[in-house]
């Protein structure tokens, strides 16, 4: 099971706008990836993020191999993609209408098209896309939830069948922060509704997941209230990975304070903190094995660490990416094979 470290923690929350932290350029976050090192384990590669400043979903072929080459070069492959799905960038809501559903459709076979060259390349040999429904917020979906979560549905069973034109496959984002996937149950619903798991299955992320457990925006879905013990907490753990586990083909390692965060336009979602932060919620390792049962079987080929809206004077501090990867490394010494 290969190590990745994600590029989108450069780049989420981010920007130009008042009161935002400037971006981190690709090569940067590649550089800071590249220095961690634990007792002779480095990083394997990492997973990227289909949009500007990063990449243009729409560059050249030969601008894509020249970024293949430049992330080759620093010793990584390239597992799992990030979609450009979302309203300003290049899709639209997967429950809007037919003008918005053809941008989040067209934006997926992007993806699909950079995959193929990397593909192609060599640097790239295992990894999902991962896609969300684009519909930041409820207040929408929550208009009709039962009619809204089938046009989701509708959209993400056309783009798996786009990404099984391309041999991909799509792995939506477990999070609370996007329409009809912000709960276990909602979540659950929507992938048994697409009803395709060859082609699109689930992204497991600790940190997003412990807020399913608590029901944050579907209180009527929580499998836990405040002040719980630990035995209740390992039973209702079980009970939702259990669940969503089946459908799990994409993973990120992760820790949460119980809060949620945002920063610039990306707001109320699952607050990611350092891995060894001392108000973290959750035993990453132990954890992180009900999510990795028999992962292999499921196709998933790496783990990712995922810490969105980190500050960056803490992405850009060498000791952070060394904890990170020691955490890594139990992770997967605890739980997957390592050839």
């Amino acid at each position: 099971m290969k190590i990745h470290n994600a590029m989108w923690p450069g780049l989420v929350g981010k920007g130009d706008d008042e009161g935002q932290e400037p971006a981190i350029s690709l090569e940067q976050m590649l550089d800071l990836t590249a220095a961690a090192e634990v007792d002779g384990q480095k990083f394997d590669g990492i997973d990227y993020f289909l949009f500007l400043p990063h990449t243009n979903p729409e560059a050249s072929d030969d601008e894509l191999r020249s970024i293949a080459d430049m992330i080759q070069g620093k010793g990584f492959s390239v597992g799992s993609l990030v979609a450009p799905i979302w309203p300003g960038t290049i899709g639209d809501s997967a429950m809007g209408d037919k003008e918005q559903t053809d941008k989040f459709l067209s934006a997926v076979k992007m993806a699909c098209r950079v995959a193929g060259i990397f593909n192609e390349h060599g640097v790239r040999k295992y990894g999902a896309i991962r896609i969300d429904s684009a519909e930041f917020g409820l207040e929408k979906w929550a208009e009709d939830p039962k009619g809204n979560t089938t046009k989701i549905a509708n959209t993400f069973r056309e783009a798996a069948k786009i990404a099984a034109d391309h041999g991909e496959r799509l792995a939506c984002e477990g999070e609370i922060c996007w329409a009809g996937m912000h709960s276990w149950k909602d979540m659950l619903d929507l992938l048994e509704e697409v009803a395709m798991p060859e082609a699109l299955g689930f992204q497991a992320d600790l940190a997003h997941t412990y807020l399913y457990l608590m029901g944050y925006n579907a209180p009527e879905h929580a499998l836990l209230q405040d002040g719980y013990g630990q035995d209740e907490f390992y039973a209702k753990y079980e009970e939702m990975t259990d669940k969503l586990r089946p459908w799990t083909i994409d993973f990120h390692v992760a820790q949460n304070d119980g809060e949620v965060h945002g920063a610039g336009s990306h707001d109320k979602t699952g607050k990611h903190c350092r891995a060894d932060d001392p108000n973290g919620k959750l035993d990453i390792v132990k954890c992180s094995g009900y999510w990795l049962k028999d992962a292999e079987n499921r196709g998933i080929k790496h783990i990712c660490w995922d810490g969105c809206m980190f500050p960056n004077s803490v992405l850009e501090d060498v000791g952070t990416w060394n904890t990170i990867l020691d955490t890594m490394i139990q992770v997967r010494d605890a739980h997957c094979a390592t050839v």
